[in-house]
C-alpha cells in the first residue's frame, strides 16, 4: 500500500551531454526510497524535439518484475507543434 510516491527521472548521458532530448525513463518510489515501479515514455524524436512540452507520448509503467500496470496516453492535440490550440488531455 502506498500512501506517497516519489518520481525521479533517470537522466541519460547523451542527453546531459549534448542536451538533446531522449525517451525519458522514471523510478517511482515508496516513502523509503524503494522503487516499486518504472515507467518509459515512448514517442518520437521529432515530438521530443520540436513540440516538447506539448509531445505526444505513451507512458508505460511496470512493476519490479517488469509487468506492465498502467500506461497512460497523451495524443496530441494541435494544429502545429509552433503554435498549440487545444489544453492537453492525458
Amino acid at each position: 500500500q502506498l500512501d506517497r510516491i516519489i518520481i525521479h527521472q533517470q537522466v541519460e548521458l547523451l542527453e546531459a551531454i549534448l542536451g538533446t532530448e531522449t525517451s525519458s525513463k522514471y523510478e517511482i518510489k515508496n516513502h523509503l526510497g524503494q522503487r516499486v515501479y518504472f515507467a518509459v515514455e515512448e514517442n518520437g524524436c521529432f515530438d521530443r524535439n520540436l513540440c516538447s512540452p506539448i509531445r505526444s507520448f505513451t507512458i508505460r509503467i511496470a512493476d519490479n518484475t517488469g509487468r506492465e500496470v498502467i500506461t497512460v496516453n497523451r495524443p496530441l492535440r494541435c494544429n502545429s507543434c509552433l503554435f498549440p490550440c487545444f489544453l492537453q488531455e492525458v
